[in-house]
């Protein structure tokens, strides 16, 4: 930041100030009259965007005519005083419009306009008309002060140069920007969307522990907490999948929950430490099938939000019309010029990554060489939505080997944009395997692998009952509410995303 971002920075906290303080004198000056500045109560029967999509075709003289009262409540976004007359812009859940305050109408209420201020939210009640210049605009006939802002809003947020403000003040970014409450309603309405998707498939939603004595389900860093009660140390969750597949053990064989995760990652715009998931498990179905159900999934909820399967993302058009490509793990190595002859062997891999100047750990497994590889070489590339398929089973601890070849797994990743987006796989229902997967998950722990599982004794008893054949599947939906809404960094799809605490 230069010497005149400062010193702009430095004239806006002051002006703030001393509206602060006039604002706070208005206060003082309300209670002296005896009007509270803080209502409790006030009942719209309208909304503005109602209002306007109702009667803004109606012609000035059916205005005239009509025999209604409105009578709605919002923020005051925008004043212009005119000494005997004043327009005002308010705005509620639903939009803007416009209403007017005269002197003669409103006779001594209306020296009451002097005390509010752009940011005030009030109640009103008055008859439509339109202005010379054509808008829609309610005559207020009454109104009423419900709360007082003290802070001013500012006049060009979108001018600000730390974007951080916006994320750390939320509340005041969905005040002033429009577009920014639209996206997060699409987010509503995209989880809406998944939501009758599943249940008109016989999807039952249920709800599982977010407090976990072993975390798993996933390989992540989890956080930690401890249970004053009980005196034991838990952790945050960083998957519910074991939880929903004790429930096909039981008997539901299709389910899903909406969760949020913790991970003790970094923040990057792909990576925020809590996150919304999706996570569904049908049984009696493998991880080939759910890549067609991925494909009519995100079909019927693109055509929900924008009504089109072809999606505009940053400069690109991404195209969700199926057949989706597939390609195995080990060929997407291949297509990308990583040598065929580093794909058997550990230490060729490791040497080949830091000779392109890829960061490998000492001691990581050769299964995640290969996928920090993958990272690196392939994901950047996959725009297009596109299933990796066929990965080796020590990157996937709880997938059901290959039939065709045993080294590997059922499993697909689907990534669009050059991000993952969606982690599939047959589940592993083996008891036996299961268990030896998890004593490997173990060992990579001693040596290091701070991600690794760890050994489960429960979930190994309810697979000891028998879980039927299944497949599952988790979505993150903070990254397919950006693709939805061409966002470019996971803060921008999350209402209060993790940050630094303020100075």
């Amino acid at each position: 930041m230069n010497e005149t971002d400062n010193s702009i920075n430095n004239i806006e906290s002051e002006n703030a100030v001393n509206v602060f303080e006039e604002r706070l004198n208005k206060l003082a000056d309300l209670s002296d009259l005896g009007i509270s500045a803080y209502s409790s109560h006030f009942e719209p029967k309208d909304r503005a965007l109602d209002i306007i999509t109702q009667y803004n075709s109606l012609s000035d003289d059916l205005l005239h005519s009509l025999q209604r009262d409105f009578s709605l409540a919002g923020r005051i976004i925008g004043m212009r005083n005119f000494g005997k007359a004043a327009f005002v812009h308010i705005a509620d859940s639903s939009g803007k419009i416009q209403v007017y305050f005269r002197k003669d109408v409103l006779s001594d209420q209306f020296t009451l306009l002097k005390k509010l201020d752009v940011g005030d939210i009030i109640g009103l009640n008055g008859n439509l008309f339109r202005t010379k210049t054509q808008e829609l605009t309610i005559e207020v006939k009454g109104f009423t002060l419900l709360t007082k802002s003290l802070r001013p809003l500012p006049e060009k947020w979108h001018g600000l140069k730390d974007i951080e403000i916006r994320y750390r003040q939320r509340y005041v970014d969905l005040i002033v920007n429009p577009d920014v409450k639209k996206l997060f309603e699409v987010r509503s309405c995209a989880i809406k969307a998944i939501r009758d998707f599943l249940e008109e498939r016989k999807f039952i939603e249920v709800e599982t522990p977010m407090l976990h004595s072993i975390p798993g389900g996933a390989a992540a860093r989890p956080f930690n907490t401890h249970h004053n009660a009980l005196d034991i140390d838990l952790f945050l969750r960083i998957a519910p999948e074991l939880y929903l597949k004790k429930l096909l053990v039981g008997g539901f064989e299709r389910v899903f929950e909406l969760n949020k995760n913790f991970r003790n990652e970094g923040i990057s715009t792909k990576h925020n430490p809590e996150f919304t998931m999706l996570e569904f498990y049908m049984a009696y179905k493998d991880y080939i099938y759910l890549m067609g159900f991925t494909e009519e999934l995100f079909g019927y909820v693109a055509q929900k939000i924008i009504g089109s399967l072809k999606i505009t993302y940053g400069d690109t058009i991404i195209d969700l019309t199926p057949p989706w490509k597939k390609i195995t793990f080990m060929d997407a190595l291949k297509e990308n010029n990583v040598p065929e002859g580093i794909l058997s062997s550990k230490e060729d891999a490791l040497a080949w990554a830091r000779a392109n100047k890829i960061d490998v750990k000492t001691g990581t497994s050769f299964g995640k060489i290969l996928d920090e590889i993958f990272s690196e070489m392939v994901e950047p590339k996959l725009i297009q939505p596109t299933f990796i398929i066929d990965y080796p089973v020590e990157l996937s601890p709880l997938a059901k080997r290959s039939e065709k070849n045993t080294d590997f797994v059922d499993r697909f990743e689907l990534f669009i944009a050059a991000r993952e987006i969606a982690n599939a796989f047959s589940e592993l229902n083996d008891p036996i395997d299961q268990r030896a997967r998890f004593v490997s998950q173990v060992e990579a722990r001693d040596t290091g692998d701070d991600e690794a599982h760890r050994m489960d004794e429960d979930f190994l008893r309810a697979l000891e009952y028998g879980m039927p054949p299944a497949a599952g599947e988790g979505i993150g939906i903070d990254r397919m509410i950006m693709l939805l809404t061409n966002s470019q960094s996971i803060r921008d799809v999350i209402l209060f995303p993790q940050l630094r605490p303020e100075q």
